[in-house]
């Protein structure tokens, strides 16, 4: 019984040690759309609201960047937000 129960305790340990010394995955904040997201630097430019002609409507689209959070290193994320409202075409 305290050959089983030192075994266990032994590969608990060894899975313990095991696990902490492995390497952590570095994060990779990195997208294929750089319009959507941004890492560090200053928030990037709003534009004016574009109007959008859809046929029988229109769509007012208003993009606005926000910080929304940060890297591990202390770099800004810059995500964007699009509203989009109808609008009467003119």
């Amino acid at each position: 019984m305290k050959r089983m129960r030192r075994f266990l305790v032994c590969a608990g340990l060894a899975v313990t040690l095991t696990g902490c010394g492995a390497a952590t995955v570095k994060p990779n904040y990195t997208t294929t759309n750089p319009d959507l997201m941004r890492i560090g630097g200053e928030a990037p430019g709003n534009k004016e609201p574009e109007i959008i002609d859809m046929g029988s409507y229109c769509l007012k689209v208003t993009d606005k960047w926000k910080a929304d959070g940060k890297t591990p290193d202390g770099q800004s994320i810059w995500v964007k937000d699009s509203y989009r409202n109808v609008v009467p075409c003119h």
